[in-house]
């Protein structure tokens, strides 16, 4: 007669699996990833935190303990003074009327273009596309000497500029803004549109609408996520600008608010924490436009990334 043995019971643990073995290797460098890009953020950070720091202060603390120094007192003095002392709103005003109708102008022809390359088939498609981008390679201080000549050869009505041309008015501004962004925002708004579905288009077409149509009804509806983005970045590039007005804007009174810093300086006397203060507060629009649409932002810059 044969008895069986029941096997033993056995105490030996499973092979970890090797997710598990991974697993504080992948939380290390998820650790070391954030804090290197908190490192990189809090130095980001740092000449912003300077600049409030600054302009908290007055000018005789500094001057007589040093920039680097505990401050004595804080106050919302340099602030105010620099509102009065720059003319703050009446140049506020002139960036707005600016930089809204260059950012609305940019995207409306930026998104005509866009359709264009985008939806029809032709030999020059993509050489037009290229002719467009390559206008952003140009770097403006090699623009600006030809570009001076041909303002002061364009004649406007009087109710346009009381210079009677180009030169010297917001027009001119608007118009070379919108001429130098549209580059990249034609590229942007062609690699989204190229992810539209076709069939959107042949449906349109069997229902009877014209080109038009379905390009303001049909493609700029759709496009709304790019356009945030797109109004972002340009409303922030736009408005920050100060070379094309100190180039092409003779009168003080018409330039943007970036312009508001300079009556900031003395021809003698520089106090840096007014001028901290005042670079401060012109940094406050951008700030709310790009807090508004921060998740349009966000989402518009990656959506079209996959198709070319």
């Amino acid at each position: 007669m044969t008895t069986t043995v029941p096997p033993r019971a056995t105490t030996e643990r499973p092979p970890p699996h090797p997710r598990s073995a991974a697993g504080p290797t992948k939380t290390r460098r998820q650790t070391g990833r954030h804090l290197l890009l908190g490192g990189i953020a809090l130095l980001w950070l740092v000449p912003l935190l300077w600049a409030v720091y600054t302009s908290l202060r007055p000018y005789s603390d500094t001057t007589r303990d040093g920039y680097l120094s505990w401050p004595r007192s804080v106050s919302l003095t340099n602030y105010t003074d620099a509102w009065a002392q720059s003319g703050m709103a009446h140049f506020f005003w002139n960036s707005v009327l600016i930089t809204v109708p260059a950012v609305l102008g940019t995207l409306l022809f930026s998104a005509a273009v866009a359709f264009f390359v985008s939806r029809f088939d032709f030999r020059w498609n993509l050489a037009l596309l290229m002719l467009f981008t390559a206008g952003n390679l140009l770097p403006a201080q090699v623009l600006i000497t030809p570009l001076y000549r041909l303002y002061l050869l364009i004649p406007l009505p009087e109710w346009m500029s009381d210079s009677l041309l180009l030169y010297n008015s917001a027009w001119g501004i608007i118009a070379i803004h919108i001429a130098y962004q549209c580059g990249f925002c034609t590229f942007v708004l062609s690699n989204y549109m190229k992810t539209i579905p076709k069939e959107i288009f042949e449906a349109a077409q069997v229902d009877g609408a014209s080109v038009w149509r379905q390009f303001f009804q049909i493609v700029l509806p759709l496009c709304r996520p790019p356009f945030a983005a797109l109004a972002t970045l340009e409303s922030i590039w736009i408005y920050n600008d100060f070379f094309w007005p100190l180039a092409l804007i003779e009168s003080g009174d018409k330039r943007p608010i970036t312009s508001a810093l300079a009556n900031l300086q003395g021809q003698y006397f520089t106090n840096p924490n007014l001028i901290a203060a005042g670079a401060l507060m012109t940094a406050i629009p951008t700030l709310l436009v790009y807090f508004a649409l921060q998740r349009q932002f966000i989402s518009g810059l990656t959506i079209g990334s996959g198709k070319g």
